[in-house]
């Protein structure tokens, strides 16, 4: 298994502490695919623009029918999501 230097949502700071903090009002957590982008908080605020877009973004399909294309998607590549 790598290992990815993360910081964690305790030791956050300026934007990091920000997205962090909308995460947790989002999701109630911090989910580990926020974190190993920890290091480069730009990255990470626009990588979030490009999911919600996605997922809550005009689209032909329902938000239910997103999130069971990602949980197929995620299982065909033997992922945890």
């Amino acid at each position: 298994m790598a290992y990815i230097e993360t910081i964690d949502p305790d030791d956050a700071e300026g934007p990091l502490k920000e997205e962090y903090e909308a995460a947790i009002a989002r999701a109630g957590r911090v989910y580990q695919i926020l974190r190993v982008q920890s290091l480069n908080p730009g990255t990470l605020h626009r990588s979030l623009g490009l999911y919600l877009a996605t997922m809550q973004g005009p689209s032909g399909l329902a938000r239910a029918e997103r999130e069971m294309l990602a949980v197929v998607v995620s299982r065909a590549n033997d992922c945890f999501y």
